[in-house]
């Protein structure tokens, strides 16, 4: 068991695919009672490690922290998250993966019902396709395999956090070319971080953080 620290703080535990977006609204808001511990973000395409990995973290800082709030959708983990989370009364971001909470749930359901057919980034899967996508869906080494996993697709619909930065240029041109390796047409839908935000806006972090793996 660790130091304690102060009462008053929360520890948030949280995905690495959303660091920077969870960074970026920590700073904006000068928030300085939270820390952040991050898991892999490459546990996107290994669901089955999420809820363990976020039940490891809870029991090693759940008495050196008055809060502890866990930034996940259920990301593919079936439920077992919040049947996790349930027995030690811990909250979560709202929703089934981090495309609905950037893009608010009522918008995320109407583009999908819109468009069953699609297949969806944000920025940090913009930024990472050739890792995440390609190499990590085997597509790489074996071509053959894109129309396997993507034959029912219709579309790929880039769900834009940042709008603003001069990467965000940078990052569309990643999405046409992402859309082009899979055959799909590209679509772009921006949702900035006011949603993200919102959610968060009874947590404040501190800007100590620890850095977010990749």
């Amino acid at each position: 068991m660790g130091t304690a620290l102060p009462a008053k703080r929360t520890l948030i535990i949280a995905c690495g695919a959303i660091s920077h977006e969870l960074m970026a609204v920590i700073k904006a808001n000068r928030w300085q009672h939270i820390d952040v511990q991050c898991l892999p973000a490459h546990w996107h395409n290994t669901p089955e490690r999420i809820t363990p990995g976020v039940e490891e973290k809870i029991q090693q800082y759940r008495d050196q922290y008055a809060q502890i709030f866990v930034a996940y959708a259920d990301c593919g983990t079936g439920g077992l998250l919040d049947n996790m989370l349930s027995n030690y009364s811990i909250e979560r971001l709202p929703g089934d993966h981090c495309y609905s909470f950037f893009a608010g749930k009522e918008v995320f359901d109407a583009m999908a019902e819109a468009e069953l057919g699609t297949f969806y980034l944000t920025d940090y899967l913009v930024d990472h396709f050739q890792r995440l996508v390609m190499d990590g869906l085997g597509i790489t080494k074996h071509p053959e395999l894109r129309d396997q996993y993507f034959a029912n697709y219709t579309r790929l619909l880039y769900l834009r956090q940042d709008t603003q930065s001069c990467n965000s240029t940078k990052r569309l041109d990643k999405a046409k070319d992402a859309a082009q390796s899979l055959c799909l047409e590209l679509h772009v839908q921006d949702t900035g971080l006011t949603r993200f935000e919102q959610t968060l806006s009874g947590i404040h972090v501190t800007s100590s953080s620890k850095p977010c793996p990749n």
